[in-house]
């Protein structure tokens, strides 16, 4: 039985199974992107490979509702979600056509030791180890800006996405990419650590879990390669006591319910000033419990399931496990029974940390709840963390909202929003949450070598 089967978490039928690649097949694709990197597309004119990126963002717009629907389908997030993720996936590929040569000029430096000046040039082979929760836009945050820089990639998608992973291939092969600068390959993750050891693998990027994150940065440290990480989150969503409450509710809600709450920088730890955390709770409550379970392609259906049985399965254990540690279920607390793999919309209190799931990621629609005396209090126990992802503040005095924002230590902190994304906009954290960062000007210079150039005298 193949590990790369496409099952529909909203009935659990089995849409389509595919075969994995051999070893064969990934030294082929291995030698196919090397001879690539050797050639005039990848350290020629950048006019061509910018091309190719505007096809690929008019060939994303123009069948959008295809691809909203097989992810839909595939790992069952919402269909207005999925086009919304679809959307931006062509936003990110004209983002980088249209600025990735200005990204790209060198950079002058003021030198007494002569005329100095920065060049940036591809480096060689990336492998990118891509999760199933934005099965189009973790590919596209790689494929984007080392398509423009130069870099071929040789993917390897989640085993339970291969209909996404095996559509955005052909679709960069249809906007005009050559073989090799994108390849999709179902293979194990033996097989990635031997790609990643081998000389003409440059560097490594992963989305991931901290456990597949640890593994792929320890063989990438082993052999001397570069490497990103975006792991896990468990984002702060800090509502302050001037905060505009109904606001910070729906968002609130919607960050928890978001792709049934599988999303890094969701919304996941909610601290409440004290003399707002009763109207914010009652409110907060109402407005997960109002949650519509079905079917993810009705456009009525505000709850979808989770990607699929294990994940729905690991949050079961999780819950579980955090109430015989202490903690309380205020509401839900359980799988909803019958066909698919839906969650019920949780609220936790209690968690102290003492409870292993106070440090804990929940990758599903619970949230937990802490109430804090003042703004010390909320940032100490935002700090109080493994990760550093993202977070929001809610405020409306913006002068003390940026205050907080400086203290929390994440790679990122969104006022009076959850946590967003935008092609413009550097994306990754620190701590467990990993290093490097995606998108903007920096996501193109992860993998350039930045070569110093300089003329004496």
């Amino acid at each position: 039985m193949s590990a790369y089967q496409s099952i529909n978490p909203a009935n659990n039928q089995l849409l389509k199974a595919w075969n994995e690649h051999d070893d064969a097949y990934a030294q082929q694709a291995l030698k196919t992107a090397d001879e690539l990197f050797h050639s005039a597309w990848s350290k020629g004119d950048i006019q061509p490979r910018l091309q190719v990126l505007h096809r690929l963002a008019d060939l994303i717009d123009q069948r959008a509702e295809e691809l909203a629907t097989i992810a839909s389908k595939e790992m069952g997030k919402l269909i207005g979600q999925s086009r919304g993720e679809v959307k931006i996936c062509s936003q990110i590929a004209r983002y980088y056509a249209e600025h990735a040569a200005t990204f790209l000029q060198p950079q002058p430096y003021q030198s007494d030791v002569g005329d100095a000046w920065l060049e940036y040039h591809p480096i060689g082979v990336i492998v990118a180890v891509e999760p199933w929760n934005f099965p189009y836009y973790q590919l596209m945050r790689v494929l984007a800006p080392n398509l423009a820089l130069g870099n071929p990639v040789l993917a390897k998608h989640a085993n339970i996405v291969p209909h996404c992973a095996d559509v955005f291939e052909k679709l960069v092969a249809e906007a005009g990419a050559p073989q090799g600068a994108w390849t999709n390959l179902f293979i194990s993750t033996d097989q990635v650590a031997d790609l990643i050891a081998d000389h003409r693998v440059q560097g490594v990027a992963l989305t991931g879990s901290e456990r597949a994150g640890s593994a792929v940065a320890e063989q990438a440290g082993k052999h001397l390669k570069k490497s990103t990480l975006e792991l896990g989150g468990n984002d702060v969503f800090v509502v302050l006591d001037d905060a505009d409450i109904d606001e910070a509710v729906r968002q609130g809600a919607q960050g928890r319910l978001s792709n049934c709450g599988q999303v890094c920088t969701a919304a996941k730890r909610f601290i409440l000033h004290e003399k707002i955390a009763d109207t914010f709770m009652a409110k907060f409550s109402a407005a997960l419990q109002s949650a519509t379970p079905g079917d993810p392609l009705d456009e009525k259906t505000t709850l979808g399931p989770l990607s699929s049985k294990d994940a729905r399965d690991r949050l079961v254990k999780q819950v579980d496990d955090a109430v015989k540690h202490g903690a309380r279920v205020e509401f839900g607390g359980r799988a909803i029974e019958g066909v698919g793999c839906y969650y019920q919309p949780t609220v936790l209190t209690g968690l102290t940390p003492e409870n292993p799931a106070y440090y804990q990621e929940f990758f599903g629609p619970v949230a937990q709840v802490y109430v804090v005396a003042d703004d010390r209090a909320a940032v100490a126990l935002a700090n109080d963390s493994n990760y550093g992802l993202g977070g929001s503040v809610w405020t409306k005095d913006i002068a003390r909202g940026r205050k907080m924002a400086s203290q929390i230590e994440t790679g990122m902190v969104f006022i009076n929003s959850q946590s967003d994304t935008s092609a413009e906009l550097p994306f990754g954290g620190v701590k467990r949450s990993g290093y490097g960062r995606e998108l903007s000007d920096l996501g193109i210079k992860e993998f350039a070598n930045q070569k110093l150039v300089v003329v004496a005298g």
